[in-house]
């Protein structure tokens, strides 16, 4: 119980006077003979005399420190590893739910490669497990979810904690996605969460969506100045759907695409920006192992501790010394035979 120490209910403490109680002496207690001198010296009978009002005190005090509830208050713990504030944007639209291709997709005839998608394995399904996966490989990393589709909801704020950022990944399979994927608003709630928080490293935004958009000017201007203002690094993981444009691809019949139209507008951004394509599992495994590689820089941050309640200390004491009377009572003479 180092540290300082508080009480939620401080104003207990007023009945510890009440402890002293046993202290006291009581003639009911007290067997009468007319001489002792006769009787031998009792050395244990002493020392158990002496015993039971002090466990009787420790019994009183004890209970009363534990309805006093004490505890270590919740601090702050200054941290510094190496990893990165990772706030992670995953689409939860419809599209999503669709199947991926498989590793060996340029060799399999066009004709029948339809059938061989709807074999294939869920894009959020595969993102979720490999996201879970990354997570717990990198536990000096602060976390954030924001899953979007027609609008962002923010899951999980940053946190340490790997269960909870388990568990708000592992929310994601709970239903079917929207129709509508609205990446702009995404990007803007992301940005907000790192408005209020103070610069201690390494930050990035993982965009991990299978759709682009064509946004306005002023939408494209607040992502901008946000992301410059906060110094994030935006990585997009676009999950390529089968007949969807390539990112590099030439052919003018995909200039107006809503995916190459988000790319090129991430590309005129100030900060940092990387895109991965993946079309299969194998693909997407590769691109979330290279973020990895690249974020795992030194970093400080701020680490939230919870109180520590120490009531249950106190009650073990109390329960002891209860124990302890109760053995006492139990060998206490009463009267003569």
């Amino acid at each position: 119980m180092s540290g300082s120490l508080a009480f939620e209910h401080p104003w207990l403490l007023m009945l510890l006077p009440l402890a002293l109680l046993p202290l006291l002496r009581r003639r009911r207690d007290t067997l009468a003979f007319p001489s002792t001198a006769w009787l031998p010296s009792d050395r244990i009978g002493r020392i158990i005399g002496w015993l039971w009002p002090l466990f009787a005190v420790l019994a009183l005090a004890s209970s009363i420190f534990a309805l006093a509830q004490p505890g270590r208050p919740q601090t702050q713990v200054h941290r510094t590893g190496k990893g990165a504030e990772i706030l992670v944007l995953l689409d939860r639209s419809r599209s999503m739910d669709d199947r991926m291709l498989p590793a060996n997709w340029r060799e399999i005839d066009p004709s029948l490669l339809l059938y061989h998608l709807g074999r294939g394995q869920q894009k959020a399904k595969v993102a979720r497990e490999l996201l879970s996966q990354f997570v717990a490989r990198r536990p000096d990393d602060r976390f954030s979810l924001l899953y979007f589709s027609n609008r962002p909801l923010t899951v999980v704020p940053f946190t340490q904690h790997d269960p909870v950022m388990q568990a708000g990944i592992a929310a994601g399979a709970i239903g079917r996605g929207l129709a509508d994927t609205d990446v702009g608003r995404a990007l803007i709630a992301g940005i907000a969460q790192f408005d209020q928080r103070a610069y201690s490293g390494s930050r990035i935004m993982l965009l991990v969506s299978d759709g682009g958009a064509n946004m306005d000017d002023e939408m494209m201007k607040r992502i901008r100045i946000g992301l410059a203002r906060n110094r994030i690094a935006l990585y997009w993981i676009y999950l390529r759907s089968y007949n969807s444009a390539m990112l590099d691809t030439t052919d003018p019949r995909w200039e107006n695409a809503p995916e190459m139209a988000l790319h090129r507008f991430f590309q005129t951004l100030k900060t940092p920006y990387r895109v991965y394509q993946a079309e299969d599992p194998e693909s997407l495994s590769r691109a979330v192992a290279d973020v990895e590689r690249q974020q795992n820089l030194p970093l400080d941050f701020m680490e939230q501790i919870p109180r520590q309640d120490y009531s249950r200390v106190f009650v073990a004491i109390a329960a002891f010394s209860c124990a302890m009377l109760l053995a006492y009572r139990s060998m206490l003479l009463r009267s003569l035979p």
